[in-house]
């Protein structure tokens, strides 16, 4: 199964990775990794994790304080945002 992100999505998942490598050497490495792990279980069990409204579904990393929001398309997985979890919680609708 195919995946991709929305370009902001991909803009906000290359900024934290920025910031935790800021934050200690590897650390943006092992949040790019735990982000990527995420998707492979969302394309592994797309249906699996609960929807958060309409066809939007989010699935929790495990060691980061991250969801990722996604929709199941015709053409594979749609990542709406790598959503940091102390967010405004509806920063991303418009991407939709």
């Amino acid at each position: 199964m195919n995946w991709s992100f929305h370009p902001e999505a991909a803009t906000e998942f290359h900024e934290a990775i920025d910031y935790y490598e800021g934050c200690e050497t590897g650390l943006g490495e092992g949040f790019a990794i735990e982000v990527h792990e995420t998707i492979r279980n969302i394309l592994a069990y797309p249906e699996m994790w609960p929807m958060l409204e309409d066809d939007i579904r989010r699935c929790f990393t495990s060691r980061f304080p991250y969801g990722v929001l996604y929709s199941i398309e015709s053409d594979g997985i749609f990542i709406l945002a790598a959503m940091h979890l102390h967010r405004h919680p509806d920063y991303w609708k418009h991407r939709k």
